[in-house]
């Protein structure tokens, strides 16, 4: 797709946009905004001594509602990076399949019918299964973009869901026709961790393009007297990838290949609200279908209460292993399993705000610490300031990341 066609369908775009707000008023909304990132390093990677990279993003989202049982929505991200983390390609994203971040992509492209008891949602959009924080064991529809592992925002799927509504009882049926992998860190920066004693090393990816078969999810929610819970099915693909990593000595370099194993999923979750604390819990059991990838049940039980402006919610992320066939994936779902997980956060007043997160291992060879304070200045403006802290044992998935501490500052401009 040449520069100047990508630019006319969002220049199309936008005047659509426009001309439908005239037409129907008030069955549209729009929302958007351009943030500005920077991230400070204080220490350096053995692969990658960059201290200061600059992220910058566009997002404009419009949601047209023409009818009370028919909506449509639609979004476009544009952005630009220092170091090489945005593709330099100006062709329009639709698939969120390429290793960087693309610079003109479509965030979601969907419709929305709902008749009395039934919803039907197709096109990109996202799909949240689960009730947990931090770690959702259920959430097999919720590819995520992790360059920055520990700062993550979701990606959308392309696919049709539906959704039965009947009393307390909800039946939700999910069909995708191809993989949307999470985006994993770069081969070439600090967040793809490679030994002090191969830094020099180039690293080469010799993976295949992700596979394209189709996947389907079955979930049903019932409501009852004083809890909530469900049931859910997954054949598909795991959007977290099994890595296979080759030194070839002449000449030398690490050849990675990251392979998207099929798997199904049989997951349940629960949350009962009692007097002082809602009580969640949530597991799934993972069964690959083939020995390039691990067999695993992945559980969290977790605490949330809110007082005042105050909100918490602690736990325990847990991991039983059934099958062990492969020496090493990346899955921040399973690393950060196996700890201790906690989020707080504090509404200081209608402009500002602080929040805070955690995981420790249960054996306290390693930890992250997150903090986060936000203020708005008028009605468009937002700045916010997060540091996190890494610590650990070099062997450790949280560990392994000890030279990633960092402290990032971002200016929103919200329309």
């Amino acid at each position: 797709m040449t520069t100047a066609f990508s630019r006319s369908i969002f220049a199309a775009f936008v005047i659509a946009t426009g001309c439908v707000r005239a037409v129907y008023g008030q069955a549209v909304t729009q929302r958007g905004f351009v943030d500005a990132r920077g991230t400070l390093f204080p220490q350096d990677a053995p692969n990658d001594p960059t201290n200061a990279v600059v992220d910058f993003l566009a997002r404009d989202e419009v949601f047209i509602k023409p009818a009370a049982w028919i909506q449509f929505g639609a979004g476009i991200d544009f952005r630009a990076a220092t170091h090489q983390r945005v593709d330099d390609s100006w062709a329009l994203d639709w698939s969120d399949r390429t290793v960087e971040r693309p610079r003109l992509s479509v965030r979601r492209l969907s419709a929305t019918i709902s008749r009395r008891w039934l919803t039907i949602d197709a096109g990109k959009q996202f799909i949240r299964w689960g009730k947990t924080d931090i770690v959702t064991p259920t959430d097999r529809f919720a590819p995520r973009d992790f360059l920055d592992v520990f700062d993550n925002e979701f990606l959308a799927v392309t696919g049709v869901r539906a959704a039965a509504r009947a009393g307390g009882e909800s039946f939700e049926a999910v069909w995708v026709p191809r993989l949307t992998p999470s985006r994993i860190p770069l081969l070439n920066q600090r967040w793809t961790v490679v030994g002090e004693n191969l830094a020099g090393v180039p690293v080469v990816d010799v993976s295949e393009p992700p596979p394209h078969g189709s996947e389907v999810g079955l979930r049903w929610s019932h409501i009852g007297a004083g809890f909530e819970s469900s049931l859910s099915f997954f054949d598909g693909f795991n959007h977290l990838p099994t890595v296979n990593v080759l030194v070839q000595p002449a000449p030398l370099q690490i050849d990675v290949d990251r392979v998207y194993p099929a798997i199904r999923s049989y997951g349940g979750d629960v949350a009962v609200p009692l007097r002082w604390a809602t009580v969640k819990g949530e597991a799934a059991y993972v069964r690959a279908a083939s020995s390039a990838s691990d067999d695993y049940v992945l559980y969290v039980v977790q605490l949330e209460r809110q007082t005042g402006e105050w909100v918490f919610v602690g736990g325990y992320a847990g991991e039983v292993v059934t099958e062990l066939r492969t020496p090493f994936s990346f899955a921040p779902d399973r690393g950060v399993s196996r700890a201790f997980i906690g989020r707080a956060s504090y509404t200081i007043d209608p402009n500002r705000s602080v929040a805070f997160e955690s995981a420790v291992r249960q054996t306290l060879a390693a930890a992250y610490v997150r903090a986060e304070y936000s203020q708005a200045h008028g009605q468009h403006w937002r700045t916010t300031v997060a540091g996190t802290i890494i610590r650990g044992d070099p062997t450790d998935f949280i560990g392994q990341y000890r030279r990633n501490s960092h402290v990032a500052i971002s200016l929103r401009y919200s329309f």
